[in-house]
């Protein structure tokens, strides 16, 4: 099965997620999240599929501490907070793995192997 992957190369948890998906025997379109962020009609097909909107949000990273996203993200709306995410990857909690209908943000394997599997 063909997975899409969104990553960033020098993330250790991404490199253990495509590691667990090759082994598998999946193919992977790699996406570099901040080169090839997706779009926001993208990520209103994650909340779709399930995802929570704010399990999107990289709150560990950097760029979500300077902008002090925690104090202002209660005040935005779903709109505001998807056009956020899709202006800049570094904000997205990575990696997101997709076949076109299910999605899983982040790695743990006991999720990958409940969703991605063989």
């Amino acid at each position: 099965m063909k997975l899409t992957i969104y990553h960033y190369p020098q993330c250790g948890t991404c490199r253990s997620a495509i590691k667990w998906l090759e082994q598998r025997g999946h193919e992977l379109e790699k996406k570099h999240i901040v080169e090839q962020t997706p779009t926001k009609e993208e990520l209103k097909g994650y909340l779709k599929s399930g995802v929570e909107l704010k399990k999107l949000f990289n709150t560990a990273g950097q760029v979500y501490r300077e902008m002090d996203l925690k104090n202002q993200l209660p005040d935005m709306t779903e709109e505001e907070q998807l056009e956020l995410l899709s202006s800049n990857g570094m904000l997205l909690k990575r990696p997101i793995v997709t076949d076109g209908k299910k999605v899983t943000v982040g790695f743990k394997e006991d999720v990958y192997q409940q969703q991605w599997g063989a």
